[in-house]
C-alpha cells in the first residue's frame, strides 16, 4: 500500500535498487538517511538557535564511519552502530562536538549480518538498552514532552547535573528520565517535587553531548539569559537525548536542589514543523570499557554523590491491539491523509515524512500505529497539555484519536499561514504591478508629451475654476496661498488631502454669482395664491419685499420668522416664496441641535471635517441669493458641542452677516443677499436677541371656511390622485367636509384634515377593490402571452452557439427556467381602470363608515340654563384652536379656603385667587354681605373645577370668567350660556388684553354663542383678524373694568338693578 505517495514510493525504489542481501539493503538505507539527515539539518540550521549548525554533520559522519568500521567506543554513549573516541574524542572535538537534535540513528544490523572480524582492534560485543532499570536521574524538560524513537537535544546548566551527565557518558551508562515539567516559568535542572512535573515520561538514552559554552554553543537560550542578567556564564553541555519506551515515575528517592536554569529544548522555540523528529528503531550502545568484551552491571550508586534528582520508574508498555481493528486502520488513514495535506503547504513536514518513511523498520506505516501516532505528536506544534495526553495514552486507539486531534489543528494553521501568505504575496505583487505600469504610463506619456501628472491637472483645474469667479481679494489671496503649498505636498501626503478638499470647496462657493429675480407683482400673486389659501399677511409681506426692490433695482436680504400653530404651512410656504421670487431653495432643520459645528463648520484640523449648514446651502444651489428656510428654530437644543441659537446670531444679523466666518472656510462669506426665512411654533422659546433679528409674521390657524376652500382645492384632488381614483366618479360632498372639520378636526392647521382625507379616499378605494373583484384585476391581461413548444425550440435554436465556442458563452445565456420564474420581472404593473358605472358618494350620513365617530361631540357643557356658579370662558390650546372652557364654583361649610381642580397651571390659580380676592372685597357692593364684617366667607369653603381635566389649561385670560363664576355663586343669579368671556383681570378690576382671539372667537362662533365679551385693547385685533363671516351672529362687547363684565351678564337681573346703585359703571 503506497501510505504517503511519492515519500514512501522514493524509499521502495532505493531499497529494490539496492543489493539484495540485507546488509546492502541497511547500508543503502544508512546512505540516503545520512543524505536526508544532512541536507534537512542544513535548512534547520536557518531557523535554529540552539544547536550549532555545523559540528552535528562532523559528529553524524563520525557516527556513520565508525558504523561502517564496526568499532570505535565513545563516552557519548553513540546509537547502535555508531561510535566516538571515548573522552579524547570529546575532549579533542572541544566546541565542535554538538547533537543530532530530531535526528535518527542508522537501524541496528540485522541476525544475517556477520560480526567483524575479532582481531579487528575496533570490534567490541554490543549491549542492548536494559528493560529494567534500577533508578535513573530525573531530568525535568520545558515546553512539549519527548516521544519514544525521536531525537531531542537539551540544554543542561545545572553544574551537578552536568557532572552527573558526564560520569554517566564515561561508565557508559547513558540513561535517564525526562519528565515535563508542568510550569514552563519553572526554572530548574532537578526535580523539587514530584507535582512540578507531570509523571509520565520517557526513558531515554544520551547519545551524544558537547559544551553549551564553546563556539556555537554560546548562542543557546540559556546562555543569553545569563548574559543578560550580567551574571558569569556556569559551564553547561547540550545533550542529544533519544528516547526508548514510556515510563512513570513510582518513587522520587533524592531531590536534588535548585539550580540556576532549567533544561530547555533545543527546538521548543521553532514551529513544530522545523523542529520534528525522526522515528528511528531502538538504539544498542556500547560500552565504554573497549578492553573487556562483557557488559559491565549497571550499578548507579555513583548518582547519590551528586545534587541531582533520582527517582524510582515503571515501563509503560502499550497496550495490546490489533492492528486490523477498523478504528485504528480507519485513524491512521486519516492521519495519513492529513499529513499529505500538511507536506503540500510545507516543506519542512515534506522532509520529515521522508525521513520518517525511509527509518521505518515495517515496510508499510499501517503495521506500526503506535509509532504513526507518536509521530504525529512530535512533529505537531500542538498544546503541551495535548501533547502530554498522547504521550501518557497507552491505548493505541486512543493514542491515535489524541494525535488526530493535535494534527488536525495543525492543518488548520498551515492552511491559515498559507491563506495568509498567498494574500500578502498577491496584494504585494498586484501594487507592485500598478506602480510599475503607472511609472511605465507617466514616462510614456511623458516622452509623448500627452499629459501631465494627476497633481498638475488638479491644480489646473482648480485654476480654471478659480478663474470663473469673481472671488474677493482676501478669498483670492489665500487661494493663490494654497494652491502654492498643494503644489510643493506629495500626492501621498495627508495634508496634501485636507488641502486639495479645502480648494475644491473654496471654487465651489457662487463668488458675484447670483439668480436674476421676478420682480413682478402678479407672478408672485399668482403662484402664492396656487399654493397657498389664504395667509393674508405672509403674502403681503412678500409683495412689499418684491416691491421694494423693484424700485431699487437690488434687495437686501431679509429675516422673516414665520410663527403659528403646527400645520398651517409655514415650511410649505418657504417653498412658494423662492418660485415667486425665482430663486434657489435650501431646507434644514434645527431642532434638537446641539452642535455649533453644524452651524460654522468644524476646524479643519479634524478628520472628515466640513463646513457649516449655510456654506453647504450656497454650494448645493450654486448661487450667492438663494431663499434658505431654517426649520422649528424654536427648538434648538444645548449641549457640551456649544449653544447652536448663540451661533445663528452672526449668521441672522443683517449688519453681520456681510464677512460671516466660517470655521472650516476660515475666509469671510458675504449672506448679505440670503433671503432667510425661519419657522417656529412659540416665540417663547427663542432667545430674546435672536428673536430681535427677525421679523415675526403671526401665521394664524384657518377658519372653517378656509379650511374647507383647502380641502376642495389642493387636499381632496392631491388624495384622489395618491389612491388611484384620479379618473373615477367619487365625490366628497362639501357638507361632508364641513362635518369633518367640525367633528373630527379642530385644530388650527389642516395637516389632520389632510390625514382624514387621505382615509377616505384610501378606504373608497378599498371598497370599490373588494366589490369589483379578483377576476378583473390588470395582472392576467398584463402577462405575455405563452409561446408554443415549436416557437421556444426555433428561439433556442438561433441563440445556440457554435460547438467550438460553446463552453465560452453557455453561462452568458439565460436557462429557460430562470427566465420564466414568475418571481422575477421586469415588467410594469398596469393599473386598474375603475368603470364608469361606478359611483361613489361621501356624505355626511356615512361619513363615519370612513373615518369612524366623531372626535368632538358637544361644544358646550350646558346646552340649556346652566345653575348659579356657572360661567362660559373662551380658551387657546396648544395645537393651535380655541375652545369654550366652562367654569364651575360651588361653596360648602369649611374654613374658608379655596380648591382648584382641572389640571390648572400655576397663572390660571392666581387669576382665581385674584377673582376670590375682589369679590370679597366688594360683598357689600354686590349684595352678598350685609356688612363687612359678615361670616360669609369665613365658614364656607370654594372648589372651583374646570372640565375635562386631561387637558392641561394656564393663562391668565380666564379671569373675568372666574370672578363672573363668584358672583353668580354668592349672589345664586345664573348666567346664561350664550354669554362667553375672555380677558385678564387685576386686583384692581381692571380687565387687561390678552392672546388667540381669532381662535377663540371661532371657538365661540361653533359653539353659537351670540355675546362675547372681550377686553378693550383688543378691539382693533378682532375687527381686523378675525373673519367676518365668523363675527356674524355674535355681539361683541369690549370692557375695561369687571364693573363692566358684571353689568354686561348679570343684565337686567334683580341683582344687577341694586348694583346699578351700589356698583355703578365708571365714567367714561
Amino acid at each position: 500500500m503506497n501510505v504517503f505517495g511519492s515519500l514512501l514510493g522514493a524509499a521502495s525504489r532505493r531499497a529494490a535498487a539496492a543489493p539484495s542481501s540485507a546488509t546492502s539493503l541497511r547500508g543503502a538505507l544508512r546512505n540516503a538517511d545520512g543524505q536526508l539527515r544532512t541536507g534537512w539539518l542544513a535548512r534547520r540550521a536557518c531557523y535554529s538557535t540552539l544547536l550549532p549548525p555545523n559540528p552535528w554533520n562532523n559528529a553524524i559522519a563520525r557516527m556513520d564511519a565508525a558504523d561502517d568500521q564496526g568499532a570505535g567506543a565513545s563516552s557519548s554513549a553513540p546509537p547502535s552502530s555508531s561510535g566516538s573516541s571515548g573522552d579524547s574524542s570529546d575532549s579533542s572535538d572541544g566546541g565542535n562536538n554538538s547533537s543530532a537534535s530530531d535526528s535518527a540513528p542508522p537501524p541496528p544490523p540485522s541476525s544475517s549480518e556477520s560480526p567483524p572480524p575479532s582481531g579487528a582492534p575496533t570490534s567490541i560485543q554490543r549491549q542492548s538498552v536494559p528493560e529494567v532499570y534500577p533508578q535513573v536521574l530525573a531530568l525535568p524538560i520545558a515546553r512539549r514532552p519527548l516521544f519514544p524513537g525521536f531525537y531531542k537535544a537539551v540544554v543542561v546548566r545545572d553544574p551537578q547535573v552536568v557532572a552527573a551527565i558526564k560520569e554517566m557518558m564515561k561508565r557508559g551508562q547513558p540513561y535517564l528520565g525526562a519528565f515535563l515539567l508542568k510550569d514552563d516559568q519553572t526554572d530548574s535542572d532537578v526535580i523539587t517535587d514530584l507535582d512540578s512535573v507531570h509523571p509520565v515520561g520517557v526513558f531515554a538514552q544520551i547519545t551524544s553531548v558537547f559544551s553549551a559554552n564553546s563556539g556555537a554553543g554560546t548562542a543557546t537560550g540559556a546562555g543569553k539569559e545569563d548574559d543578560k542578567s550580567g551574571q558569569p556564564q556556569q559551564e553547561g553541555l547540550t545533550a542529544v537525548l533519544y528516547p526508548h519506551r514510556r515510563i512513570r515515575i513510582t518513587d522520587l528517592v533524592k531531590a536534588g536542589g535548585k539550580g540556576p536554569a532549567m533544561v530547555k529544548v533545543e527546538s521548543a522555540e521553532q514551529p513544530a514543523a522545523e523542529d520534528g523528529q525522526v522515528p528511528t528503531p531502538p538504539a544498542t550502545p556500547e560500552p565504554e570499557n573497549t578492553d573487556s568484551l562483557h557488559p559491565a552491571p549497571l550499578q548507579t550508586s555513583f548518582l547519590h554523590k551528586h545534587d541531582i534528582s533520582i527517582v524510582n520508574i515503571e515501563n509503560l508498555p502499550t497496550q495490546p491491539y490489533n492492528k486490523d481493528d477498523q478504528y485504528i486502520r480507519a485513524f491512521m488513514a486519516e492521519i495519513v491523509t492529513v499529513f499529505k495535506d500538511i507536506a503540500q503547504l510545507n516543506p519542512l513536514f515534506r522532509d520529515q515524512i521522508t525521513n520518517f518513511s525511509i527509518n521505518q523498520v515495517a515496510s508499510n506505516v499501517f503495521d506500526e500505529p503506535d509509532k504513526l501516532a507518536d509521530f504525529a505528536a512530535a512533529v505537531s506544534a500542538g498544546e503541551v497539555r495535548e501533547l502530554q495526553d498522547v504521550l501518557e495514552a497507552l491505548s493505541v486507539e486512543d493514542r491515535l484519536r489524541k494525535a488526530l486531534l493535535v494534527l488536525k489543528k495543525e492543518l488548520i494553521n498551515a492552511q491559515l499561514q498559507s491563506k495568509l501568505s498567498r494574500d500578502v504575496d498577491s496584494k504585494i505583487a498586484k501594487r507592485q504591478r500598478e506602480y510599475y505600469l503607472m511609472e511605465q504610463l507617466k514616462n510614456i506619456k511623458k516622452e509623448l508629451g500627452i499629459e501631465s501628472d494627476g497633481k498638475d491637472r488638479l491644480i489646473e483645474k482648480l485654476r480654471e475654476r478659480a478663474a470663473q469667479l469673481k472671488m474677493p481679494e482676501p478669498v483670492r489671496k489665500v487661494f493663490d496661498e494654497e494652491l502654492a503649498k498643494l503644489q510643493g505636498l506629495e500626492p501621498a501626503a495627508s495634508e496634501a488631502n485636507v488641502t486639495r478638499n479645502y480648494l475644491d470647496w473654496l471654487t465651489q462657493i457662487p463668488w458675484g454669482v447670483h439668480t436674476p429675480e421676478n420682480y413682478s407683482i402678479a407672478h408672485a400673486v399668482k403662484v402664492l395664491d396656487e399654493d397657498h389659501y389664504g395667509l393674508k399677511d405672509v403674502k403681503d409681506r412678500i409683495l412689499e419685499f418684491l416691491a421694494v426692490g423693484k424700485l431699487r433695482g437690488s434687495v437686501q436680504g431679509k429675516i422673516i420668522c414665520l410663527s403659528g400653530p403646527p400645520g398651517v404651512g409655514k415650511t410649505s410656504i418657504g417653498k412658494s416664496i423662492a418660485r415667486a421670487l425665482n430663486r434657489q431653495f435650501f431646507r434644514f432643520s434645527v431642532g434638537g441641535l446641539t452642535d455649533v459645528a453644524e452651524i460654522k463648520g468644524h476646524r479643519r484640523t479634524y478628520v472628515g471635517a466640513l463646513p457649516g449648514k449655510i456654506i453647504q446651502a450656497l454650494k448645493r444651489c450654486g448661487t450667492e441669493n438663494p431663499l434658505v428656510l431654517i426649520d422649528e428654530v424654536d427648538k434648538v437644543g444645548r449641549g457640551y458641542n456649544g449653544d447652536p441659537s448663540s451661533a445663528l446670531l452672526e449668521m441672522l444679523d443683517p449688519e453681520q452677516n456681510t464677512a460671516f466666518l466660517d470655521h472650516y472656510m476660515d475666509v469671510p462669506v458675504d449672506l448679505s443677499r440670503v433671503l432667510f426665512v425661519c419657522t417656529a411654533n412659540v416665540l417663547d422659546t427663542i432667545p430674546a436677541p435672536l428673536l430681535d433679528r427677525m421679523e415675526v409674521i403671526e401665521v394664524s390657524g384657518y377658519v372653517s371656511e378656509e379650511k374647507a376652500q383647502i380641502a376642495a382645492r389642493y387636499l381632496a384632488p392631491q388624495a384622489k390622485e395618491a389612491s388611484g381614483l384620479a379618473d373615477a366618479d367619487i365625490e366628497l360632498e362639501t357638507a361632508a367636509v364641513e362635518v369633518l372639520i367640525k367633528d373630527y378636526c379642530r385644530e388650527s392647521g389642516v395637516r389632520n384634515l389632510k390625514k382624514h382625507i387621505e382615509k377616505i379616499y384610501r378606504k373608497a378605494s378599498l371598497n370599490i377593490v373588494r366589490d369589483l373583484g379578483e377576476d378583473v384585476l390588470p395582472e392576467a391581461a398584463a402577462q405575455p402571452e405563452t409561446a408554443t413548444a415549436e416557437d421556444a425550440e426555433s428561439a433556442a435554436a438561433e441563440h445556440k452557439p457554435p460547438p467550438e465556442t460553446a463552453h465560452h458563452v453557455e453561462d452568458s445565456i439565460p436557462k429557460q427556467d430562470e427566465a420564466e420564474d414568475p418571481s422575477v420581472t421586469s415588467a410594469a404593473r398596469q393599473p386598474l381602470k375603475v368603470p364608469d358605472t361606478v359611483h361613489v358618494r361621501i356624505t355626511p350620513e356615512n361619513l363615519k363608515q370612513y373615518v369612524g365617530p366623531p372626535v368632538y361631540f358637544r361644544d358646550r357643557l350646558y346646552p340649556r340654563q346652566p345653575p348659579a356658579g356657572v360661567s362660559t370662558g373662551l380658551g387657546y390650546l396648544g395645537n393651535g384652536s380655541g375652545a369654550t372652557m366652562p367654569i364651575e364654583a360651588t361653596s360648602m361649610p369649611g374654613k374658608g379656603s379655596l380648591q382648584l381642580t382641572g389640571k390648572l397651571g400655576e397663572v390660571i390659580r392666581e387669576s382665581a385667587q385674584i377673582a376670590l380676592s375682589w369679590t370679597k372685597a366688594h360683598a357689600v357692593e354686590l349684595g352678598i354681605a350685609t356688612d363687612e364684617k359678615s361670616p360669609l366667607f369665613g365658614d364656607r369653603d370654594i372648589h372651583v373645577h374646570m372640565p375635562e381635566g386631561s387637558i392641561g389649561k394656564e393663562g391668565p385670560s380666564a379671569g373675568t370668567a372666574l370672578l363672573s363664576a363668584f358672583v353668580s355663586l354668592f349672589t345664586r343669579t345664573p348666567v346664561s350660556p350664550d354669554i362667553a368671556m375672555t380677558g385678564e383681570i387685576s386686583l384692581g378690576g381692571q380687565v387687561l388684553p390678552v392672546g388667540g382671539l381669532k381662535e377663540k372667537i371661532l371657538a365661540a362662533h361653533r359653539a353659537g354663542i351670540k355675546l362675547v365679551l372681550a377686553p378693550a385693547a383688543n378691539r382693533a385685533d378682532i375687527e381686523e383678524n378675525v373673519p367676518q363671516s365668523v363675527k356674524e351672529g355674535i355681539r361683541f362687547v369690549y370692557v375695561e373694568d369687571v364693573r363692566e363684565v358684571l353689568h354686561e351678564v348679570f343684565k337686567d337681573t334683580e341683582a344687577e338693578k341694586k348694583w346699578r346703585e351700589t356698583l355703578p359703571l365708571p365714567e367714561a
